[in-house]
């Protein structure tokens, strides 16, 4: 078998279709001898045996490990301009109470959005005082219950928002910890619905605007202005935006360090993960270091203190660490043919018992994702497409993949990179429940949040009677 030409350029023909690229799948995945899909510790039969399908499976300590070594890497990088650094997870990318507890064992903090993300990390026992509260909608309801609760950082989004946390923070008596996200104007190279820092966008004050902001703040006494927050946008694998943006935040602290102190500057986050072999992830360490530098060298030229510095990744904390495991169900070759030149090409139209309501990426924004059978083939491969069971054509979970060509009804397939915006993102479209996310570690698992029946959907429906 050879490349098919229905295939993108990206996608190569792969030698075992089986193979799992390990900076793609989580650090504990591997075979076993009969070739069985492994992770934590436990295959996969026995995970879809228990739990069954579509099934979200969380690398435990894989995500551990990964909140500990952006940690240290961006510690020792700061340490070595002579500041601090503090490290905060995104919650938007995946929260739950027990990934709460990780972060907080690994000393990081916690970054939420709403007061659901608010309430769920104060069930996880972190100290309010280490989480940030983001959002450019936040209601007076919420905003109030930040300040109640003792959140460390409220960020900003709007002019607005100064006078309105200034008045929750003067009715509690307290002085609250603020940041403003800036509208850095640099366009990061990603999809448009995830860049965040366009001039034309909902999020953040624009650049030129950011002094009166930092006035505003520091006219109310019920206001602590911490600094400066900056976020350009998600899935990036190319520095220069984050370098431009950090120079033209660094104009601005620096103009706001002659009328007083900006302890912080927060420059977000948005480093993007290998989802397939196309991709070219960055290293913890090569980002943290590439920051540090970036910030050194403004400071140095500027003549300007060196600030403590704040990041803000998720998706490349736990977007590796999970994958998605789904029961095979129809197969349908679709050939297509080229009347110009004669010829034709198959694509295998291979379906899943999930789909769009488990994974919402690639109908929001054809993202990308690479797919292995749980079991291992000699079969030559074939171009395939993956897709879910909703009544969408958009329904679609891998959009090119190459899978051994005897796939069949009642395989497992297993879906990598699936940890960050997956469950978060799940949706009950047609009438499915959310499956369930069950963490591995050590050949043991425990559910970190239940899947949703039939039962609990009628549930919610007022028009069904009690007990039918």
């Amino acid at each position: 078998m050879s490349e098919n030409p229905l295939a993108p350029q990206r996608l190569r023909f792969p030698t075992d279709p089986s193979a799992l690229e390990a900076r793609i799948w989580p650090a504990s995945a591997t075979r076993t001898d009969d070739g069985e899909l492994v992770v934590g510790g436990v295959t996969a039969s026995d995970l879809v045996a228990q739990y069954g399908t579509p099934l979200y499976v969380v690398d435990e300590r894989d995500v551990q490990s990964r909140a500990v070594r952006v940690r240290n890497a961006f510690t020792e990088a700061f340490e070595r301009i002579g500041t601090r650094a503090h490290v905060y997870y995104a919650g938007k990318a995946f929260l739950t109470t027990q990934v709460v507890a990780w972060m907080s064992e690994a000393d990081l903090r916690v970054d939420v959005c709403t007061g659901g993300e608010l309430a769920v990390a104060l069930a996880g026992g972190i100290d309010p005082a280490l989480l940030g509260f983001h959002g450019n909608d936040k209601s007076d309801a919420e905003i109030a219950r930040a300040v109640e609760v003792g959140v460390g950082t409220i960020v900003l989004d709007s002019h607005e928002e100064v006078q309105r946390v200034a008045r929750a923070a003067a009715d509690s008596g307290i002085v609250q910890r603020v940041r403003i996200r800036i509208n850095s104007g640099v366009h990061a190279s990603t999809h448009e619905y995830l860049a965040t820092a366009r001039e034309d966008q909902k999020f953040g004050i624009p650049l030129t605007e950011a002094v009166q902001a930092a006035e505003a703040v520091r006219a109310e006494p019920s206001l602590a202005f911490v600094g400066l927050h900056s976020h350009i946008g998600s899935q990036i694998f190319d520095e220069s935006g984050f370098r431009e943006a950090a120079r033209r935040l660094m104009d601005v602290h620096a103009t706001l360090v002659a009328t007083g102190p900006v302890p912080e500057l927060n420059l977000g986050g948005g480093w993007g993960i290998d989802y397939t072999e196309a991709d070219s992830a960055f290293e913890p360490e090569d980002v943290a270091d590439a920051l540090a530098t970036i910030v050194a060298e403004a400071c140095t030229e500027r003549g300007i203190p060196v600030p403590e510095i704040a990041v803000e990744p998720g998706r490349y904390i736990v977007g590796p660490a999970g994958i998605t495991l789904y029961r095979v169900g129809t197969i349908k070759p679709v050939t297509l043919s080229d009347e110009s030149s004669d010829t034709s090409a198959t694509r295998t139209y291979v379906s899943v018992d999930g789909g769009m309501s488990d994974n919402a990426r690639p109908a929001l924004y054809g993202a990308d994702y690479t797919a292995r059978l749980a079991r291992t083939s000699d079969a030559p491969a074939v171009l395939t497409r993956v897709v879910g069971k909703h009544c969408e054509s958009g329904d679609v979970v891998v959009n090119d993949e190459y899978l051994p060509g005897d796939v069949h009804r009642g395989d497992l397939l297993a879906v990598a990179a699936t940890g960050a915006y997956c469950w978060s993102l799940a949706s009950n479209y047609n009438h499915v429940g959310r499956p369930p996310v069950v963490a591995v570690a050590d050949g043991t698992t425990r559910i970190l949040v239940r899947g949703e029946s039939i039962d609990d959907l009628l549930a919610r429906d007022t028009g069904v009677a009690p007990g039918a």
